[in-house]
């Protein structure tokens, strides 16, 4: 399993926002293959999001797929580009 954490530091109503679009997300987030899992975290200052995919590539995907999503339906939340870190999941219960 590959998951891919983004951090969106500066955008503290894009949470809000993507909770109110939820169905959407899971929509477009499960869509891709391979898809595991997708958490949302509201934090002081924006959002962290975790996709947990089978592979490396649909982990890559699922980044592509937000930040064009994003920008054609939040433009105005997404902020300035999210802090992206990836890799394989060694550890999950």
């Amino acid at each position: 399993m590959y998951a891919t954490v983004r951090v969106y530091a500066d955008s503290p109503d894009l949470a809000d926002a993507l909770a109110e679009r939820e169905d959407e997300v899971k929509q477009l987030l499960s869509g891709i293959d391979g898809f595991e899992a997708y958490y949302l975290v509201k934090t002081d200052v924006g959002a962290v999001s975790v996709s947990v995919y089978d592979t490396k590539s649909g982990a890559d995907e699922s980044n592509t797929v937000a930040a064009g999503w994003l920008r054609e339906n939040l433009p105005d939340l997404a902020g300035s580009t999210p802090q992206i870190s990836e890799g394989q999941v060694v550890v999950s219960s």
